[in-house]
């Protein structure tokens, strides 16, 4: 695997786009449970990378979310292992609201960006929301894009199950 993430560039200019709702992106929101309990798990499981590692994914290196930091995301996908650079462009850490926005760098098998955020709503009640915009990646990942997309949804699937386990 490749180490270097130093002299990616990030695919798409527009850094954060997927953290407000917009009709051209990918939108799922679900339901988590309810109650402190629920709240903490969720949201000390989401800044820890837990929607993705839950999902079948594994971290390089400290999974905790910083604005900045970048990481391989290693996908596993039967026998075979897709590494995918990421960089968090965006971090939401407030009270009734925790989550984040990453963007992929140069050599990821799509372009685009995916958030996962998390509130806690007046009725105690927690969600979790996914967005993502997705494109065609430059060179020979554009040939495999049909196959990233049914991938992608198929983790999207995980993703939004991946923290009611203990939430």
């Amino acid at each position: 695997m490749p180490t270097d993430l130093s002299r990616r560039a990030l695919t798409d200019t527009a850094a954060g786009a997927t953290l407000t709702s917009d009709p051209r992106s990918f939108e799922r929101t679900v339901r988590l449970g309810s109650g402190e309990q629920c709240w903490t798990f969720v949201s000390t499981e989401l800044l820890q990378w837990g929607v993705k590692t839950r999902s079948g994914f594994s971290v390089v290196g400290d999974p905790a979310v910083v604005l900045g930091r970048r990481f391989w995301l290693v996908a596993h996908v039967g026998p075979f292992r897709i590494h995918e650079p990421v960089q968090v462009v965006a971090v939401v850490d407030e009270p009734a609201r925790v989550g984040f926005a990453y963007g992929t760098l140069a050599g990821h098998p799509v372009r685009g960006e995916e958030t996962f955020l998390a509130e806690r709503r007046t009725d105690d009640s927690v969600w979790l929301t996914i967005r993502s915009q997705t494109h065609p990646a430059a060179g020979l990942w554009r040939l495999a894009y049909p196959v990233a997309l049914l991938a992608q949804r198929a983790y999207r699937r995980r993703y939004l199950r991946a923290l009611l386990a203990q939430g």
